[in-house]
């Protein structure tokens, strides 16, 4: 069963007993062992000050219990709060197509790394993170200018609604 995580600084309702979330799947983004028993779920927007911090602490997660714990990254952009985070997302999925999972990786590490958060991050510089994290910019470009990503962003978004998620971190674990 899930057990969510509340790491807002604000009081979250308590979840109903029938949360349910998406299981572990190939098309998620994972660090750490694909066949932990346990499954930490975040649900995410780049944007988020709060998601910033956590970033660093799941990281520490995976490296402290190595093949017990593997880290899943779903999108979850406030659109209403962070108008960019989903352009953002999308921008992780563009790298995702061109470079893998650890292409995925790299792009959110860096994004949470050098944005100021609450929409700070100036969208003109993702082909240069991009580039920055090895990943060919003109390639990047003309995957993010079409909006092929954006479906997927938007179905991560809408099993996070499913889940119960309404504020970002949303976290679960599986077990």
């Amino acid at each position: 069963n899930p057990t969510p995580l509340n790491n807002n600084l604000a009081v979250a309702p308590t979840p109903s007993k029938d949360v349910k979330v998406d299981s572990v799947s190939a098309t998620d983004h994972i660090r750490g062992n694909k066949d932990a028993r346990i499954a930490l779920i975040e649900y995410s927007d780049l944007e988020c000050p709060f998601c910033k911090r956590f970033h660093p602490t799941a990281q520490q997660v995976v490296d402290t219990y190595k093949d017990q714990v593997v880290w899943v990254y779903r999108h979850f952009p406030l659109d209403q709060l962070h108008s960019k985070a989903r352009k953002e997302a999308e921008a992780t999925e563009c790298a995702a197509k061109l470079a893998g999972n650890e292409g995925f990786w790299k792009l959110t590490d860096k994004i949470l790394e050098v944005t100021p958060s609450n929409n700070g991050l100036d969208l003109t510089t993702l082909p240069d993170l991009v580039a920055g994290v090895g990943i060919d910019k003109i390639a990047f470009k003309t995957c993010l200018d079409s909006g092929e990503m954006a479906a997927k962003v938007d179905a991560q978004y809408q099993s996070g609604v499913s889940s119960g998620v309404s504020g970002t971190p949303g976290n679960f674990l599986l077990d």
